[in-house]
């Protein structure tokens, strides 16, 4: 089983209350190969929610409340829920402060990209989970010939 970002599966879970479709990530949900998760739901947050950066190790919303609770919660269920359901791999929506497998936004709010994953990607990463991008769409196709 995949573990897969809830909004790229065409939830509306984002800070927004969009969603991020991806129509493979989709397909993966559609066959049953993967569960659509969104940590910061998982968290606590609501949807839709005031956007939050990372910034000197917390997690900060641009009105300035921290919310680093809220995000290591999420992502400590979704890697319950990772081992529940035997999930050896993640794909994640890039650039996202629980789920950027490769950047996250800086903390400042300006748009500005670090090399730097979210909290939940780090934490699956750490328990030897391969968190992939939700931009590799070479290594969600080849997920999809299971």
């Amino acid at each position: 089983m995949i573990l897969v970002s809830s909004c790229l599966a065409g939830n509306n879970c984002t800070w927004k209350g969009t969603n991020n479709e991806n129509l493979y990530i989709r397909e993966l949900v559609d066959k049953g190969l993967a569960i659509p998760i969104c940590p910061e739901v998982l968290g606590g947050l609501s949807v839709p929610r005031n956007p939050s950066e990372i910034r000197n190790g917390k997690v900060i919303t641009n009105k300035g409340v921290d919310v680093t609770d809220q995000f290591n919660k999420g992502a400590y269920k979704t890697l319950e829920l990772c081992k529940k359901y035997n999930c050896n791999k993640a794909i994640l929506n890039e650039k996202s402060p629980s789920c950027g497998t490769k950047y996250t936004y800086d903390g400042t709010f300006t748009n500005t990209l670090v090399n730097k994953m979210g909290v939940t990607a780090k934490l699956l990463n750490d328990n030897g989970i391969e968190v992939i991008s939700s931009e590799d769409i070479d290594k969600i196709k080849l997920l999809l010939e299971i």
